[in-house]
């Protein structure tokens, strides 16, 4: 089953043009069947890009999903402009009201500031709050995992030496886990930061584990043992070019920026960048629908606690 977008919503002529099965809503509204509702808070200041992204992986399932987009109001992106945000997206008390199925709460470009410094944070803690009771499987990604994982458990953040920048192996620690199902041993994934939790922090906390970690690049999968919360420290979503284009903004801007590690063949920025956790990403994406959200969630939203 495909994922249901409005037909003019970007995202849905590009995954169209890369045939993957998106759904108008007129068409699906025309089928008898339950979709999961799930909402993507997007923090992150080109929209379109991410949406379309996370779209991407959202459309390959055998699910029909219904999506929400959501922005902050405490903050106005001024890398997307305002008839997009006006035209597709939802503020939290357009929805609080509601229960969904799943939400994702994607990273953002806030890691030097304090938690409690983003311009955001009280807006951010409430919707935290609330998705504690009315989701019933809330995906964190990157900033969002690190902020997720304060507001909950109080694990804090530490700021690294060098950036983490590039693609890095990771392992698997519990392959039997239902997120974790038709990874190879070894995966790879993309990360962008400056910041980390700690394994020795998250350690302390009974009701959490660590399902995936990288010598090189840290904790990864951070999961509550219910399913209900799950932290991702990396970028699954990333396409081909968005660390390239990272890359090329902060040396266009005259920062000191290392190539990211892993990721241009021969580490020639001039080369086409291979693409190694595509695969990954999928597997990922999937397993959290179907089997952390799909396989548990009340039929009747209605019952969510």
């Amino acid at each position: 089953m495909p994922l249901k977008i409005p037909s003019d919503l970007p995202a849905f002529n590009i995954l169209k043009e890369e045939n993957i099965f998106v759904m108008s809503d007129s068409r699906a509204e025309s089928q008898d069947i339950r979709p999961l509702k799930i909402a993507i808070l997007n923090l992150m200041p080109t929209k379109i890009s991410t949406e379309t992204q996370l779209l991407r992986h959202l459309a390959n399932s055998p699910l029909q999903v219904d999506i929400t987009l959501l922005q902050t109001r405490t903050h106005t992106s001024s890398h997307t402009s305002s008839q997009h945000l006006d035209k597709f997206y939802n503020y939290f008390e357009d929805v609080k009201d509601q229960k969904f199925d799943g939400l994702i709460i994607t990273g953002a470009p806030v890691e030097h500031l304090v938690f409690e410094e983003v311009n955001y944070w009280n807006e951010l803690e409430e919707i935290l709050e609330w998705s504690s009771h009315n989701v019933f499987s809330t995906l964190h990604i990157c900033w969002g995992a690190q902020a997720g994982l304060y507001y909950h458990y109080g694990v804090p953040k530490y700021k690294l030496s060098n950036k983490v920048f590039g693609v890095y192996p990771h392992v698997v620690y519990k392959n039997n886990h239902e997120l974790l199902r038709g990874l190879d041993d070894i995966f790879y994934a993309p990360h962008s930061r400056h910041t980390e939790v700690l394994r020795e922090d998250i350690a302390k906390i009974p009701e959490l584990e660590i399902l995936s970690e990288s010598e090189e690049s840290g904790v990864f999968i951070v999961s509550e043992k219910s399913g209900r919360k799950i932290f991702i420290t990396g970028h699954l979503e990333y396409e081909r070019s968005t660390l390239r284009d990272e890359y090329l903004r902060d040396v266009n801007k005259g920062l000191d920026i290392d190539i990211p590690d892993n990721y241009f063949p021969n580490n020639d920025p001039s080369k086409l960048p291979y693409v190694t956790w595509r695969a990954s990403a999928n597997i990922i994406f999937s397993n959290w629908l179907n089997y952390c959200v799909y396989q548990k969630t009340p039929f009747n939203l209605e019952d969510l606690k």
